[in-house]
């Protein structure tokens, strides 16, 4: 009978996915190529990394089968020779994290004999990315279907409802958390999301017309009034006026713009949301843009 992990080594795995990886989808991929079955691994997956790490792990320790998968998934890290996402934000303390769980392994002799060519486990992480790529892709293919007959539809007020639902599950796929639209006292909020840090307030558009600049104003100061790191997108599908851009540029930038040439290419897979808004977010960081479109993204 497999016996549970000391909790010494279960602590330590969990560390190793939160500091060792940046992307959910690394991690997803990383636990399917270790055995854990996609149910399990999509039940717990909205949760931060470390929450969701320590939720699969235990309830893998639930049943003899699960403990048998537990102990492949510590032989699978114990088995990296290098941080497996490229993309986190401390790679001394993801090694550290490693290392660490290397030390616990050998002291309670649970260290499966290491191999010293680790191709088949990169080939497996390989693997099982491309499958959450094809996944998300035809996902995208569903959503930008969903878009182009909102395009049509002579109803705007619905459209402009559709909106923000093709955004909240839009983010999903990218990992991003995404709080639907809410209330708070005589405000209406389109959304929310947490982005490399920051907080991200939405105002989502679909209208005939532009937006104005009291329109875009009065959005700003929506977001003004909360945390003072707390910055706006404004999805507005119909576009900007280049006089209206020009208002919102230059000191006190906080706020992005989105139009809808911008949405379809990331609903086409031209763009990764999270690359895109990185971009943006850069421009407006760098340059005073609060106006910088996908396309120049795809020039670089």
């Amino acid at each position: 009978m497999s016996a549970s992990l000391p909790y010494d080594i279960y602590e330590a795995m969990v560390q190793c996915f939160g500091k060792c990886f940046y992307y959910k989808d690394k991690v997803a991929a990383f636990m399917r190529s270790a055995g854990v079955a996609r149910q399990l691994v999509e039940k717990y997956q909205d949760g931060y990394k470390f929450v969701w790490a320590k939720k699969v792990l235990s309830e893998l320790g639930d049943s003899e089968d699960g403990r048998i998968i537990q102990k492949k998934v510590l032989t699978e890290l114990c088995r990296l020779r290098q941080v497996p996402d490229p993309n986190v934000s401390d790679r001394n303390a993801a090694l550290d994290a490693l290392r660490n769980l290397k030390d616990l392994a050998v002291r309670h002799d649970l260290l499966v004999e290491e191999i010293k060519d680790t191709v088949s486990v990169r080939h497996q992480v390989a693997v099982e990315t491309q499958k959450l790529i094809a996944q998300r892709a035809e996902k995208l293919k569903e959503l930008h279907k969903r878009f182009c007959e909102s395009v049509t539809n002579p109803d705007r007020q619905a459209a402009g409802y559709s909106l923000e639902d093709l955004l909240r599950e839009l983010f999903a796929q990218f990992e991003i958390d995404f709080r639907k639209s809410y209330k708070i006292s005589t405000e209406q909020i389109d959304g929310h999301f947490n982005f490399e840090g920051f907080d991200y307030l939405i105002e989502a558009r679909w209208r005939a017309e532009q937006p104005t600049v009291p329109e875009i104003g009065g959005f700003k100061t929506k977001v003004d009034r909360k945390l003072e790191s707390t910055r706006g997108v404004f999805v507005s599908i119909q576009g900007f006026k280049p006089e209206v851009v020009a208002s919102f540029e230059g000191v006190g930038c906080n706020i992005i713009f989105f139009n809808g040439e911008d949405l379809v290419y990331v609903l086409e897979g031209a763009v990764d949301l999270r690359e895109g808004l990185k971009f943006k977010v850069e421009k407006a960081a760098q340059e005073g843009r609060c106006f910088v479109a996908l396309k120049e993204f795809l020039k670089k």
